[in-house]
């Protein structure tokens, strides 16, 4: 009995994985087998990166939260334990999108916790 190679499966595995580096420079987009350890590189990166973007973007805020308050004459660590003894909840994100967006409700705020 002759062997089976299943072509039809390999070309569809092969196909995916060439889709997946479309884009990519040189060999890496269209030579299989140095597309596959790239992708495979790639998809670790992608998974890596979901978990730095929420870090990076919690410091953006906190610097963000942080210099307004400066400019109001308070640290940020200061601000955010007057936040939590007062009861207020509002997280980072909210508050820095306040500071940059809408100074005035920032500076309120910052006065109701003073």
């Amino acid at each position: 009995m002759p062997r089976s190679k299943n072509a039809v499966a390999s070309r569809a595995r092969r196909k995916n994985i060439l889709k997946q580096a479309k884009g990519y420079y040189g060999k890496r987009k269209n030579v299989y087998t140095v597309a596959k350890n790239i992708v495979e590189k790639g998809m670790t990166y992608s998974y890596v990166g979901r978990k730095l973007k929420k870090r990076e973007y919690r410091q953006l805020w906190i610097a963000r939260i942080n210099a307004a308050v400066r400019a109001e004459g308070m640290t940020y660590s200061q601000f955010i334990n007057k936040l939590s003894t007062k009861g207020i909840d509002l997280n980072r994100k909210v508050l820095a999108d306040l500071a940059m967006n809408e100074p005035a409700s920032f500076k309120a705020l910052v006065d109701s916790v003073k």
